[in-house]
């Protein structure tokens, strides 16, 4: 087995362990799971920048940008999720 089929083979894996876990929470929790989640989607957009300004080919650019964006709309989608969360608990004029 070469190396990249290893590193595809543990990719697919965790996709489907990802989905198996995130299936498993109650959805009363979704929402501070995925505030708590923003510094991973941080980390994976500091992966992407790193990647993407590393990038000699093609496809190693398009698969850079397409990290920064996706990771981008998932710092910012969770923080709005999260500011959305703590407006609920505000007291009303």
């Amino acid at each position: 087995m070469t190396v990249e089929m290893l590193i595809f083979v543990i990719f697919v894996l965790s996709v489907f362990l990802g989905f198996e876990l995130i299936s498993k929470v109650p959805s009363m929790l979704h929402t501070p799971l995925m505030s708590g989640t923003n510094a991973i989607h941080g980390i994976i957009l500091l992966g992407g920048m790193l990647a993407l300004a590393e990038a000699d080919g093609f496809m190693q650019s398009a698969a850079g940008f397409a990290a920064v964006v996706l990771g981008s709309a998932n710092v910012f989608g969770g923080f709005m999720v999260t500011d959305r969360m703590l407006q609920m608990f505000k007291r009303k004029k």
